[in-house]
């Protein structure tokens, strides 16, 4: 959705030429995925952080445009909301020093950013859902002002027919009817992006898939909205609702939802992630670009990026035409924050136990079947350290679940082994894998620290609009110190 657009209606015509222009370059990565040198390289790390700009009482603070200017970072992106801002980080090899790397760019990043908001009267924060949200922030003031998130809104306005409805259970459960999708700017993100090459990429996102319910479990960091004590990772359930076209029916079809956890297991390669995204969902901002030149470098499939883009996998195939066309597997389920060093300990978690997965997955993904793997994914965002997974074995008969700190504790050394196999020493993997190994021992993740420091504030007499301010003024001291959650103080 990076991509700018200059039109937020679109006609029967607009959809034809955009259609041809799918089906033509569906063929065009069919071939690529063809040759036999296409996509060859390193294994790189490349990442996006969004973030939330509060003013000095924690709230929203609508400056993401100001931001922007006052940077002049071409890293830097507006959100779809007025108060995120997205960070583009480098790519690193990850046999050289990738991790640390990440982590020192997003220490950089973020200090920088701060010093211009601090201009403005206002800080930064990377947190999954900002705690002290209230249902005036949202609504069509707060949309940032760019063409392409006007048609966002008004396509999915469109699609839907009516309001959107959220109903998230928990502790607090809910339920309330919204006008728009500006709610889904409720929702920042750690995204991932792993370099893969074409022969594995079928087992690499299967153990992606596979894997990813592990690290929301531990890496939770959104307990809640507007007050309510919903599922550790929040932004799962709010995510989907708030974006949610559909029409449900228990007795008529529908079309998938527009954000989900896949269709099934990967049986050949990326190329039926990207055709399964095309068959299956109806183009929703259908812009043509210019005709691509074919003579130069690889393809640009600018219309089957921009149509990859409006449909929302959690672990999503990207098709890259830089440094001769290589695709990744991009990694969206980690929340922002707590800290720079909590961020890439989640994302070294899953790149080591995917990898060290891979070369299993034929057996593991036919002792799991997949809606068991969407099941995995959901009960990690709701229960986080305390869920319970249906977890395969090699030598398995029959299913059984575990909790999700057992299994965690039983595939640590396997985590090791894999992001060894990636290439990454001893010294970044004993740093970020510690950093784990500890939230698993104090069983404690981003989303138990705010609830448990959110209670210890009711309990001596606040009332929750300022405990939960209390407890968003300690978060921000912690992150900026780049502690671990596991050792933050309650």
């Amino acid at each position: 959705m990076g991509i700018e657009i200059d039109k937020t209606s679109f006609d029967h015509s607009d959809h034809e030429r955009f259609v041809d222009r799918l089906e033509e370059q569906l063929q065009q990565l069919r071939g690529l995925l063809a040759t036999p040198d296409f996509g060859r390289g390193e294994a790189t790390i490349g990442s996006e952080l969004e973030l939330y700009i509060v003013d000095d009482r924690g709230e929203p603070a609508f400056l993401n445009q100001e931001l922007l200017d006052g940077a002049a970072d071409p890293q830097l992106t507006l959100e779809l909301n007025r108060y995120n801002l997205e960070y583009n980080l480098r790519a690193y090899g990850l046999a050289a020093g990738g991790l640390g790397a990440t982590e020192e760019e997003i220490l950089t990043k973020v200090k920088e950013l701060s010093a211009v908001a601090a201009s403005h009267g206002a800080q930064i924060v990377p947190i999954g859902i900002l705690p002290t949200l209230r249902p005036e922030h949202f609504g069509h003031h707060c949309v940032t002002d760019r063409e392409r998130y006007r048609a966002l809104v008004k396509q999915l306005l469109q699609w839907r027919g009516s309001d959107f409805h959220i109903d998230i259970n928990g502790a607090e459960p809910l339920q309330m009817p919204m006008a728009d999708i500006t709610l889904e700017g409720a929702n920042t993100s750690f995204q991932v992006h792993l370099r893969v090459e074409p022969e594995h990429y079928a087992a690499m996102f299967n153990a992606v898939q596979l894997v990813t319910p592990l690290g929301v479990a531990i890496s939770a960091n959104s307990p809640g909205l507007f007050g309510h004590q919903l599922w550790d990772e929040t932004r799962v359930p709010l995510f989907k609702q708030s974006i949610d076209t559909r029409h449900t029916d228990r007795y008529r079809w529908s079309e998938p939802a527009r954000v989900c956890f896949g269709h099934g297991w990967v049986r050949q390669g990326a190329g039926e992630l990207f055709e399964e995204t095309v068959r299956l969902y109806p183009p929703l901002l259908p812009v043509c670009g210019a005709e691509p030149n074919l003579s130069r470098g690889a393809p640009e499939l600018a219309e089957l990026r921009l149509h990859q883009g409006t449909v929302w996998l959690w672990n999503r195939p990207i098709y890259d035409d830089a440094d001769g066309g290589h695709l990744r597997i991009e990694m969206r389920a980690l929340p922002a924050g707590p800290t720079a060093v909590d961020m890439v300990a989640g994302a070294a978690l899953l790149l080591g136990l995917a990898r060290g997965l891979r070369d299993d997955m034929d057996t593991l993904s036919t002792a799991l079947p997949f809606n068991l793997a969407e099941y995995n994914f959901y009960r990690g965002a709701q229960h986080g350290l305390a869920a319970r997974l249906v977890w395969p074995e090699l030598r398995q008969h029959g299913l059984r679940d575990r909790a999700v700190s057992e299994i965690l504790e039983e595939l640590l050394p396997l985590a090791d082994t894999g992001l060894s196999a990636l290439g990454i020493s001893r010294q970044e993997r004993d740093r970020y894998l510690g950093v784990i190994e500890a939230r698993l021992q104090a069983q404690r993740n981003g989303a138990q620290w705010q609830r448990r420091f959110t209670q210890r504030m009711l309990d001596g007499g606040d009332d929750k609009p300022t405990a939960l301010a209390r407890m968003l003024a300690r978060y921000q001291d912690l992150s900026r110190d780049n502690l671990p959650v596991a050792e933050w103080p309650l």
